[in-house]
């Protein structure tokens, strides 16, 4: 009698999936594969918004142009009629802080607007169909918008010297770093909206509604001590406030003559400087996780 022929093995069966299945479940079985498919994951959508980045430079060019113009233009009229004394510093100076949060803002938003569109053209669907857990999907999405608008606070924040600030790199870090919680927060915030919709016109009509009033409230084109005392109350719940405020801080501390007015207040007091940041990156956090928990409910 003869031993029965042991089936030949499956030309598809690869280290990651033993059994040929190219369902990918022998991976969760090995230490650590899953993490690791996780983050190459979360490396292809950080890769895909930069491609993007790198290609629609008219778009970019066009995004920052904006804050430009209100940097130079709109700041070098209101510099003659406003006098240095009731801001501590020129009025450009002063301006600085409030447009790299609209320049970052910008990038932000258009990841929650990407992300109703790409649900709307079947291409999240897609994605959903990958061994791929949802929240990496939504974590990628928020770190690839996150760089993204990183980098274009970075352009303009090269154009500091044009309004007095000094290229020292250790101001230069303390501001990216601003930028970098910023723009993680004001991602976060976005795409914590664009899963709660399902119409791109409706994300872009409340955004209409809502963003240049949270600009006016930040402290980015005045100061929030001229504001009454409901205005107040709201800045106090603005996250550009925060960013607006972090980024002039950063700016007090290695240049104390550019001191500006106060910005946040409780009660008549402005929180520590650390207190700030970290109520920054807390609310970009608990968006993000918020986010994750509706978007990873079946659809």
């Amino acid at each position: 009698m003869t031993a029965p022929a042991r089936p030949a093995p499956d030309a598809s069966a690869t280290p990651d999936d033993p059994g040929g299945t190219g369902t990918g479940i022998g991976t969760d079985r090995e230490p650590g594969t899953r993490l690791r498919r996780e983050l190459r994951a979360v490396h292809a959508l950080v890769h895909r918004d930069l491609l993007r980045l790198s290609v629609q430079r008219v778009h970019t060019a066009l995004m920052l142009l904006q804050p430009v113009l209100y940097l130079f233009v709109l700041g070098g009229g209101l510099a003659a009629l406003i006098p240095d004394s009731s801001l501590g510093v020129g009025y450009q100076a002063y301006l600085f802080p409030g447009m790299l949060i609209m320049t970052v803002q910008a990038p932000a938003i258009i990841v929650g607007i990407r992300l109703i569109t790409d649900r709307q053209s079947g291409y999240l669907r897609e994605l959903l169909m990958t061994p791929v857990s949802r929240s990496t999907l939504l974590l990628g999405s928020c770190a690839g918008g996150t760089l993204v608008s990183t980098v274009q606070g970075a352009v303009l924040l090269g154009l500091g010297g044009a309004v007095g600030l000094p290229y020292d790199p250790l101001l230069l870090a303390l501001l990216l770093a601003a930028l970098i919680l910023a723009s993680f927060t004001i991602t976060a915030l976005s795409l914590l909206l664009a899963v709660s919709l399902d119409r791109p016109e409706i994300f872009q009509m409340l955004l209409g509604l809502v963003m240049m009033p949270l600009l006016f409230l930040s402290g980015g084109f005045f100061p929030l001590a001229n504001l009454p005392g409901w205005a107040h109350t709201l800045s106090a719940v603005n996250p550009l406030a925060y960013g607006v405020d972090l980024l002039r801080r950063c700016i007090a501390l290695r240049v104390p003559h550019q001191t500006t007015a106060v910005g946040i207040e409780w009660a008549g007091r402005q929180p520590p400087l650390l207190l700030e940041g970290g109520l920054l990156l807390a609310g970009g956090v608990l968006a993000l996780f918020w986010a994750a928990h509706r978007f990873g409910r079946p659809e």
